[in-house]
């Protein structure tokens, strides 16, 4: 389990790391389905580590 918010920050960097990565192969084999599968993930990451108001206050 994450202990704050700065450590689940992280993880969903982590994750828009692999994304893009993953992205860039997708791109390179023309693979559309995927690449469109990809964006959604990477919205719904972003739409977490963006969300406001934050998970906690300061």
């Amino acid at each position: 389990m994450l202990s704050d918010e700065k450590e689940y920050n992280g993880y969903l960097f982590d994750q828009l790391s692999l994304i893009e990565e993953i992205t860039e192969v997708a791109e390179k084999e023309h693979a559309t389905e995927t690449l469109a599968i990809l964006e959604k993930k990477r919205k719904q990451v972003e739409r977490k580590l963006y969300q406001q108001p934050p998970l906690q206050q300061s």
